[in-house]
């Protein structure tokens, strides 16, 4: 992908943030959802603060900018006192318009940009897009959980979703040597995706697409979430907290729909199914796999698997959902961490999971078959499901 290609997605993407925002009330724009949210202008100004970190303080030395508002939005959690400090909205479009265009400027004109191989090499605009990438998600999830926690109660579903048995269309992949990571002279490299390695895999079955809403209701319909021995140790209560994926509401006659930005409506049968958390993923091919015969043995997908068929061409329906993996976010072997602050992935920590493929609102860097995305397993991500994995065929 050409630099000048980058620059467009992200000019894009920019005023995607903005009309996010924008078209917010403000009083909603500022408010809280859920104790373990935050507001969506803390996110929005969080994204021109990270951006902005990147290519004035860390290849200009300029923190003329960011200075002023790190005490805002330098934190991952902010508090409410920090909250408090946020200016007014139409302050911080102002703010955040000015500061995008000034941004894509010097990107779109080298010679505003003193010299630096990030830069040259297209490294510094492959960082920015991806992070602002991750940015527009977290605001689209917050935009999500206003919806479900505003949305109309006497909605009422119009085509009720009818629960559909697994479908056993699979993919075999053999057993071999397969190639899984990234490659060191891709400027959209992250260090996490390497070194490059070789893997040996089983012979396994793998689905074909992730499964769907309906396919995910089965499991529901036949008492998965009340199923203890379903359930890991690792996820105590689960089965109790939870009784549906997290944007699944039931009307006054019991039938499901789903909460989107959009608000209230109907779900779509053959659509994967999202807003899960690993453990409810695992408890899906858990169950998937007492159903015996064609299902026998499901299993979470491994990364290393989703990788390897995705290279193959032979998973339908990547990029819909992050799919979840049943592996650690664990480092490769030989890793050594990247020196350049552009290509740096997340701290490795054996508590965290791993998604891969992205979503219907990924940025097509975070598409990339050797992207990795780390997750708390209990996070019910918005835009998360998964894909199953079996034994070969006898």
């Amino acid at each position: 992908m050409s630099l000048h290609q980058l620059y467009g997605q992200l000019a894009h993407l920019h005023q995607m943030l903005l009309d996010l925002f924008g078209n917010m009330p403000e009083a909603d724009a500022y408010h809280r959802y859920t104790p373990f949210s935050v507001p969506v202008a803390w996110l929005f100004g969080k994204a021109v603060f990270r951006e902005t970190v990147a290519l004035r303080e860390w290849i200009q030395g300029d923190d003329a900018i960011t200075a002023r508002v790190r005490p805002i939005f330098a934190h991952e959690n902010p508090d409410q006192e920090t909250l408090a400090a946020l200016p007014p909205r139409d302050h911080l479009i102002q703010w955040a318009t000015q500061v995008f265009d000034e941004n894509l400027a010097r990107l779109a004109n080298p010679g505003l940009l003193p010299r630096h191989p990030a830069v040259e090499d297209g490294r510094l605009a492959h960082h920015i897009l991806r992070e602002a990438g991750k940015d527009y998600e977290r605001i689209l999830a917050a935009l999500v959980e206003r919806r479900i926690v505003t949305c109309d109660p006497d909605y009422q579903v119009e085509h009720p979703l009818r629960a559909r048995d697994p479908a056993a269309e699979m993919v075999a992949v053999i057993q071999g040597h397969y190639r899984v990571g990234g490659k060191r002279e891709d400027p959209a490299a992250v260090d996490d995706e390497l070194p490059p390695q070789v893997v040996q895999l089983s012979n396994f079955r793998i689905a074909a697409r992730p499964v769907n809403n309906a396919e995910f209701l089965a499991f529901i319909n036949d008492g998965g979430y009340q199923r203890r021995e379903l359930w890991s140790d690792e996820s105590p209560g689960d089965s109790a907290r939870h009784q549906s994926p997290l944007h699944w509401r039931q009307d006054a006659k019991g039938e499901w729909y789903g909460v989107s930005l959009s608000g209230p409506g109907d779900l779509t049968p053959a659509a994967p199914v999202s807003g899960i958390d690993r453990h409810e993923a695992a408890a899906y091919v858990n169950w998937l796999s007492t159903k015996g015969d064609t299902w026998e043995g499901a299993v979470l997908q491994h990364e290393y698997q989703w990788e390897s068929a995705a290279r193959l061409n032979l998973l339908k329906d990547t990029g819909k959902v992050w799919e979840w993996c049943a592996n650690a976010y664990h480092a490769y072997d030989q890793f050594q961490p990247s020196p350049d602050r552009f290509c740096r992935g997340e701290a490795f920590d054996e508590a965290l999971g791993v998604v891969r493929g992205g979503s219907i609102h990924s940025q097509p860097l975070q598409k990339r078959r050797a992207y990795r995305r780390p997750a708390s397993p209990r996070t019910r991500l918005h835009f998360g499901g998964l894909r199953p994995v079996f034994p070969p065929a006898s």
